[in-house]
């Protein structure tokens, strides 16, 4: 893709990871890291990159723009946060580090629906869908404001915004398997992902 969309896309990779015992953004995937996964996919939609973390120094081969949490150990909420915070452009499309079936189809839908929105976010039967969406930079104050009441969760903010939910029923024939939405916890969700048939 020539012509790149005027959004940050921002990796979230300040987890701990305790449940996979080691760092997700690093596992490969179809013999591919993760975050090189993500990386590529951003790289070709978006004219800047994000990525959050709290060990700045393993990303520093990544042709991206690499901060440390503003708030460190404050969650996914502070580590949006910080991606906003360095966001030289208006909206952000903000991921986790352990999604490896990012489809670019399902972000470019999610950016035509933008509007005057400031989060647009999916929704599928298993509900909304955080971090697998855009966020305008307006969020910046409402995203502090939650943080500074003690509260975590990216949800807890969108009171305060204008949300726009995107029904599953609207892009799911650009992800029939809804693929875009998994994300890697433990060691045995990595197997049951190498042991699916077929990989695409």
């Amino acid at each position: 893709m020539t012509n790149k969309y005027d959004l940050t896309g921002v990796i979230l990779a300040g987890g701990k990871s305790t449940r996979m015992g080691e760092n997700k953004a690093f596992i490969k995937v179809e013999g591919i890291p993760i975050i090189r996964r993500i990386h590529s996919t951003f790289k070709s939609l978006f004219r800047e990159i994000i990525v959050v973390t709290n060990q700045k120094e393993l990303f520093e081969n990544l042709d991206a723009n690499i901060f440390v949490d503003l708030l460190p150990n404050r969650g996914a909420l502070a580590g949006l946060y910080t991606g906003l915070y360095y966001s030289s452009l208006p909206f952000c499309f903000c991921v986790a580090c352990d999604m490896p079936f990012l489809n670019k189809d399902v972000i470019a839908y999610l950016i035509r629906r933008l509007d005057d929105a400031d989060v647009v976010i999916p929704k599928t039967h298993d509900g909304l869908q955080p971090l697998h969406a855009i966020y305008s930079k307006s969020c910046l104050q409402p995203v502090k404001k939650t943080l500074d009441q003690g509260k975590s969760k990216i949800i807890d903010f969108y009171p305060m915004v204008r949300l726009k939910v995107i029904e599953e029923e609207e892009f799911l024939s650009l992800d029939p398997e809804k693929r875009s939405f998994i994300n890697i916890n433990t060691p045995q969700e990595l197997i049951a992902i190498e042991n699916a048939s077929p990989l695409r």
